[in-house]
């Protein structure tokens, strides 16, 4: 029987898809960094890519989904929203809430966050409070995450914008491309994200900390290998796109000051060398709040690899090696997974609005907070009066590092104190989450930096063959981390860095592993 005769009209899966240039063609402030980084540039550009899912059931629609993975450091619920009212208006059989958004995580992405790192948005009032000497809070909203001075950029609000209507463009395209389809799945390894966090002799943690000293006792925690594909297929069996799940966020080159989606635009390039220019790929960041592509352990060993390879810098070595390990994988996966395509998987797509309680502040805790961020805001101040003093200052190659950095981490201080006031009206906060089944494979949302001790969890509990999870879907996405990490403390653990403990996690876990497994 070919696969057109085993597609039975009366029901079955549709898919469609598009991408999209979200490049904007003007200087962006690029998130990722505690001081601000102007654009000089576009190394590559950044991408929208979305899939729409249609099922039918005799001969109706008995459900649907758009997923989107964008080039960026995270989906800010504006942005979110923003492209949802665009659908609503112009496309009446898609749901707006059937569509959710992922980023890859690229630190070398404009920043489209109009409130602060991990705030409700409310936090119009937060922002008015803050200690910002000489600055309009109705103005200061504009810049974002950033302190209320003119970098001579495209504002947060207006990228905010002008990738929203890209984006939307986009999603109609995936959802007016929609034909019969099956997909088949499979899971390959490649070694992109390893453990960030470096544990001591004296019990503590540090992000990124030094391996080579004496006191380094061990990792922290798990590193997770493994490469998850879902694969779409035409009904003459063409392969048309492949979904890519791997745990790391794309920051290979976080620090530069150019526009670029990371290592996932050299995977791009890779498959579809190899399995042709017309091939979509949406790639996803599975939980990895505590992996990273950075090399911390044998980091002379792999760069003298790098060297016999012929690697050409340092900068895109990695990049280049991470691309055809995942390449690799896929490349492995797909010959066996077409062995077993889906022409009419179940399919099935819930969402909720979930409330996770919010990690306690203690008043110890604002307390090491503000002293942590007093030099900062006393440098911030200083260095305000500086460059309104001396305009010269503003000549000088990126004169804003310096006043940026200063702001964010005074800005730090400010956010734990707020915390304690905001816990005592709202014990706990509300994220939106999504969970859909596709024959014998899962997908669920979060919008953390997850870390992988909840991922594995939930794989293991779940009854999915593969249970593919999407990190950075939404608003309030600060770390979530696990308990273990908590009494270590270090960045991405600490108070300043969350929102909610591993009590959230756990709740989160369960939601995720109740609600997949009532679909099966």
């Amino acid at each position: 029987m070919s696969h057109a005769e085993s597609f039975q009209e009366s029901g079955g899966l549709k898919t469609g898809w598009a991408e999209t240039s979200i490049t904007p063609d003007q200087n962006v402030v690029l998130a990722g960094q505690f001081h601000a980084r102007v654009s000089e540039g576009v190394m590559d550009p950044i991408t929208a890519t979305a899939l729409a899912i249609e099922s039918a059931r005799d001969g109706g629609t008995q459900g649907q989904a758009v997923m989107v993975t964008c080039d960026l450091a995270s989906i800010p619920n504006e942005l979110r929203d923003a492209v949802r009212t665009r659908i609503e208006f112009t496309l009446e059989e898609l749901r707006p809430s059937a569509i959710f958004i992922g980023a890859t995580h690229t630190h070398s992405a404009p920043d489209p966050r109009l409130v602060p790192y991990g705030m409700e948005p409310c936090s119009r009032e937060y922002r008015a409070s803050l200690p910002s000497p000489r600055s309009n809070p109705a103005d200061a909203h504009k810049y974002g995450m950033w302190p209320p001075i003119d970098l001579g950029t495209m504002l947060p609000g207006d990228y905010l914008e002008f990738a929203a209507d890209r984006i939307a463009e986009a999603i109609r395209e995936a959802w007016e491309n929609r034909t019969p389809s099956g997909i088949a799945y499979g899971l390959g390894h490649a070694v992109v994200g390893r453990n960030r966090r470096l544990t001591y002799s004296d019990g503590t943690t540090k992000m990124y900390g030094k391996a080579d000293v004496p006191e380094f006792a061990h990792v922290e925690g798990y590193e997770d290998h493994s490469v998850y594909a879902m694969m779409t297929y035409d009904r003459a069996g063409a392969l048309t796109g492949i979904v890519v799940n791997v745990p790391c966020p794309s920051q290979v080159s976080e620090h530069i000051y150019q526009i670029s989606a990371d290592y996932w635009h050299d995977t791009r390039q890779e498959l579809r060398k190899r399995f042709g220019n017309d091939i979509f790929i949406l790639p996803q960041c599975a939980p990895a709040g505590d992996q990273s592509p950075h090399v911390l352990i044998g980091k002379r060993a792999e760069e003298r690899m790098w060297r016999l390879k012929g690697r050409d810098t340092a900068q895109n070595a990695p990049r280049r090696e991470i691309a055809l390990k995942i390449a690799d994988a896929i490349s492995d996966i797909v010959p066996y997974a077409e062995k077993e395509i889906d022409w009419d998987p179940v399919f099935e797509h819930r969402s909720e609005n979930l409330d996770l309680p919010r990690r306690l502040i203690t008043e110890a805790d604002v307390e090491e907070a503000l002293a942590e961020a007093r030099p900062a805001k006393e440098e911030y101040e200083r260095l305000v009066d500086e460059i309104e003093n001396s305009p010269g200052i503003r000549e000088q190659p990126r004169w804003y590092t310096d006043v940026t950095k200063a702001y964010r981490l005074m800005e730090r201080g400010e956010r734990v104190r707020k915390r304690l006031e905001l816990q005592k009206r709202s014990p706990s906060f509300s994220i939106e989450v999504h969970a859909v089944r596709v024959g014998d494979v899962a997908f669920a949302t979060n919008p953390f930096e997850l870390y992988l001790d909840y991922a594995v969890r939930i794989r293991e509990l779940c009854e999915a063959t593969q249970t593919f999870l999407i990190q950075k879907a939404g608003c309030n996405g600060t770390y979530l981390p696990s308990e273990r990490s908590i009494a270590h403390k270090g960045y991405g653990s600490i108070p300043a860095s969350t929102n909610a403990d591993h009590g959230g996690g756990n709740k989160l876990v369960d939601w995720t592993v109740d609600t997949l497994n009532r679909m099966w």
